[in-house]
């Protein structure tokens, strides 16, 4: 799946796409506004990019705290709120081309 391809599925799709790893589902319903529903997905991926994926939750949650904490533990750089959708793609990227 392209970048492309996954946010034409976001905007005209009701649920992910089935084939997608639990990253790229968690990031998806990010997108759609289901941020519960992502951080439950998020928050059972015992790796990097996990923790990468939980940071960017909180931060849209607000909780910079946490949301620094996550980062901390995925070796990235802390965001603000103004680089919430920047560093959604950049994540998703990441895990385009795994």
């Amino acid at each position: 799946m392209t970048f492309d391809q996954l946010l034409h599925s976001i905007e005209n799709e009701s649920s992910p796409p089935p084939d997608l790893s639990p990253e790229l589902t968690s990031l998806w319903l990010t997108k759609a506004e289901r941020w519960e529903d992502a951080h439950n997905i998020a928050q059972d991926i015992p790796s990097k990019m996990g923790s990468w994926i939980h940071g960017l939750l909180h931060a849209i949650e607000g909780d910079f705290g946490n949301s620094g904490y996550w980062f901390h533990r995925a070796g990235e750089p802390p965001i603000s709120a103004g680089e919430i959708d920047g560093e959604w793609e950049r994540i998703v990227k990441a895990n385009l081309t795994e």
